[in-house]
């Protein structure tokens, strides 16, 4: 029995990078887990540097998730769109119970100046990052709230704390995270409801690899992208970059019993880093 055992999670972003990492990591726990990603990357790609997952993945991770033992819901979850949220929740709630547990780990991100940023393009991120952190809390709260018990995990970045040249909407959402964070700590704290957020800096996932693509792009200096990834992690002080791994573990233990005391923190994990 894990020490999650009982309990169920809904984690947006969740069939790629950290929010799948952090699915295996609840899963491994006993959680059972609700995974969804704004599936298709043709209709999703606007710009950005999401990594849109396609629809056969939504089978691959329901596969990989079911080896831990407990139930899975995997789906195509758009978090810009109410409607899309709560026909989600209801299918998790369905299928694995009503949430003890939320992952806000859906993100996006582009490398453009402030001038280079379209109207639809800044509102994209603004809406995934912050704005659908919110919607989702927003659907979720009031139920954890009635029950007594609630963890709820923003995956933040250090951007929240830190410019970032080319990623003013990054910056602004992740920024806006943490304050949306902190509310919500406050508002939960008298009910068993903790919230936190974890900002990272680079992790190694596909969005790092797309967003440094960008970077690459952007610069025409000739250097390919595995040049560009060694040098982001000889600039860290531990001579590496953050793998998803160790955002899961820590995620993992924010929902146990044990961290009830920790709420409304911005915990970050940099190697040294500070940025």
């Amino acid at each position: 029995m894990g020490t999650l055992s009982g309990r169920s999670a809904i984690i947006t972003g969740g069939l790629t990078g950290q929010g799948l990492a952090i699915a295996h990591a609840l899963a491994q726990e006993g959680a059972n887990v609700a995974v969804g990603s704004y599936v298709n990357e043709m209709a999703g790609r606007r710009g950005d540097a999401a990594a849109y997952p396609d629809p056969a993945e939504i089978a691959e991770v329901r596969s990989a998730l079911e080896v831990h033992g407990g139930k899975v819901f995997a789906a195509h979850l758009d978090v810009r769109d109410t409607v899309v949220i709560d026909d989600f929740v209801g299918a998790a709630d369905k299928y694995c119970g009503p949430a003890d547990i939320l992952v806000n780990a859906a993100g996006t991100t582009a490398e453009h100046p402030v001038s280079g940023h379209s109207d639809e393009l800044w509102l994209k991120i603004i809406d995934t990052n912050l704005n659908g952190a919110f919607r989702v809390t927003r659907r979720l709260l009031p139920g954890m709230i009635e029950r007594g018990f609630g963890r709820i995990i923003n995956i933040g970045s250090t951007a929240a704390s830190v410019g970032w040249k080319e990623n003013p909407a990054y910056c602004a959402s992740k920024s806006g995270l943490l304050g949306l964070t902190r509310c919500v700590a406050l508002e939960g704290a008298p009910h068993g409801v903790t919230c936190v957020m974890i900002s990272p800096t680079w992790v190694e996932t596909e969005l790092m690899r797309r967003n440094v693509e960008q970077i690459v792009a952007r610069e025409g200096k000739g250097r390919t992208l595995e040049d560009a990834m060694a040098d982001i992690a000889m600039q860290n002080p531990q001579l590496r970059i953050i793998q998803p791994e160790e955002v899961a573990a820590l995620a993992a233990f924010l929902c146990r019993e044990e961290a009830r005391g920790i709420t409304m923190e911005n915990i970050q994990i940099t190697g040294g880093s500070l940025w």
